[in-house]
């Protein structure tokens, strides 16, 4: 990846490129919501393949992971930057705006939160089920969430251990991958969570077999499309939503190590997608 030096600010424009990143494929899934609202920004999306998940790493490796990415987005110009993983969110936001969100750059950061606002105001029995990484629910920022929106619901929580790397395999519809999530699911389920986050990015990808899982009664939220409406509030604030009527140019980076990365990404994006190696 390309080093940055905090020294040189890159010049943004309306035009530049918004970046967006996550522990891996993951994140795509807030990028076609940030696409929907947004068809004319030009997007770059870096999934970390090799690093993920991120759930396993310590604050201080993902930390880095995501300040290096965030070095290589900026040196492609980038306007905006998208952590668009909940565990990067917990661990390194803070340390980024700290680095990046300052005068010289003055780029807004955005990160992810597990949804347990929406949630709470969504149950009609009290309680609620969150799917996520260990490193999401062992984070200092979910705990703060439970405390600030979780005080009058029961909140039960289950670390999904193995979904993401099904999912960045491309394994949306397997057999193996639906034996995982009924086992995630039943305890939350057997709770009587009537409302469940998926507090993961990837997760929306295996959204119907969660749907089979649970059944059509309980409701699955995700935080995608709010991230996508606040990101749209921060451009505009800073004067840098896109003016441009053209079709919006659209580039992945992967350093997966996986011969059929390409063919995951467009799968997970919906068509053919031009995707490089960092």
């Amino acid at each position: 990846m390309t080093s940055l030096s905090l020294n040189k600010q890159s010049i943004l424009s309306r035009n530049s490129p918004i970046g967006v990143f996550d522990s891996g494929v993951g994140g795509i899934s807030v990028l076609k919501h940030i696409h929907a609202l947004l068809p004319h920004e030009n997007l770059l999306y870096v999934a970390d393949s090799k690093y993920a998940p991120y759930g396993g790493r310590t604050p201080a490796e993902i930390t880095a992971r995501c300040c290096e990415i965030a070095d290589f987005l900026i040196a492609k110009n980038a306007k905006a930057l998208v952590v668009a993983c909940n565990t990067a969110t917990a661990a390194a936001i803070d340390a980024m705006r700290a680095k990046y969100d300052l005068p010289s750059f003055n780029i807004p950061i955005i990160g992810m939160e597990p949804a347990v606002k929406p949630a709470a105001a969504a149950t009609k029995n009290g309680i609620i089920g969150v799917l996520a990484t260990v490193g999401t629910l062992k984070s200092a920022q979910f705990a703060a969430l439970l405390e600030t929106y979780g005080r009058n619901v029961e909140v039960v929580t289950q670390a999904c251990v193995g979904l993401v790397e099904c999912i960045e395999r491309g394994e949306l519809t397997h057999e193996n991958t639906l034996k995982l999530i009924q086992q995630y699911c039943k305890p939350l389920l057997n709770e009587g969570a009537d409302t469940i986050v998926l507090g993961c990015t990837h997760y929306p990808f295996v959204r119907p077999l969660i749907e089979q899982a649970v059944g059509k009664e309980v409701a699955l939220i995700d935080t995608g499309a709010a991230v996508a409406k606040y990101l749209q509030k921060r451009l505009q604030e800073l004067g840098l939503l896109s003016e441009s009527q053209k079709a919006a140019n659209l580039v992945f980076y992967t350093n997966s190590n996986a011969e059929n990365a390409k063919q995951v990404i467009s799968q997970l994006w919906g068509q053919s997608a031009e995707v490089k190696r960092l």
